[in-house]
């Protein structure tokens, strides 16, 4: 295992891209997991053993941030490949402007608990499931700003920002 971090920085030009950065700090675990990760390589077995508890939702939180990359171990003869992952990121550099209004909306979606956002969640992904993935076309349907749609999206595992639009995550991709 070599001990080498991320000397990459994270660019931050969107204020919705700090709702799985908040949440990922936020939690004692998928911090854990991140200070772990700076450290070298490590499979998600060896993460675990290390921390004590399951850290797939950690993972996950992780790569949606763009936190984290992976890659296949080689094995011993004989034994199956495993995927080890690393922290791509040393830095953070945030660059962006935004209303009060949409800033204290991304903080409430950030800290809000699952359950209290899955209708809205579901509702949008419903949405674009049926094709109006335009952020314009989802403000104008559920009378909410685009920067609470993305910050919506941010939350969900089945939904990606593309720019102006969402996407439905691919099953490839999660």
């Amino acid at each position: 295992m070599t001990t080498q971090m991320g000397k990459r920085t994270k660019l931050v030009n969107d204020p919705s891209d700090l709702v799985p950065l908040l949440r990922t700090f936020g939690s004692s675990v998928h911090k854990s997991v991140f200070d772990e990760l700076s450290e070298g390589w490590m499979t998600e077995q060896e993460l675990s053993e290390r921390i004590g508890t399951d850290v797939k939702t950690s993972l996950v939180i992780l790569r949606k941030s763009g936190l984290i990359e992976s890659q296949w171990r080689m094995p011993e003869p004989g034994k199956t490949p495993d995927k080890e992952y690393t922290v791509s990121y040393s830095k953070l550099h945030a660059n962006f402007q935004c209303s009060i209004k949409d800033m204290s909306d991304l903080i409430m979606i950030t800290f809000k608990s699952d359950g209290e956002l899955a209708d809205m969640i579901e509702s949008i992904e419903e949405e674009v499931s049926k094709g109006n993935r335009s952020m314009a076309g989802l403000s104008r349907v559920f009378d909410l700003s685009s920067t609470f749609i993305r910050g919506i999206a941010r939350r969900s595992d089945k939904l990606v920002v593309k720019g102006q639009r969402l996407e439905l995550v691919k099953t490839g991709d999660r």
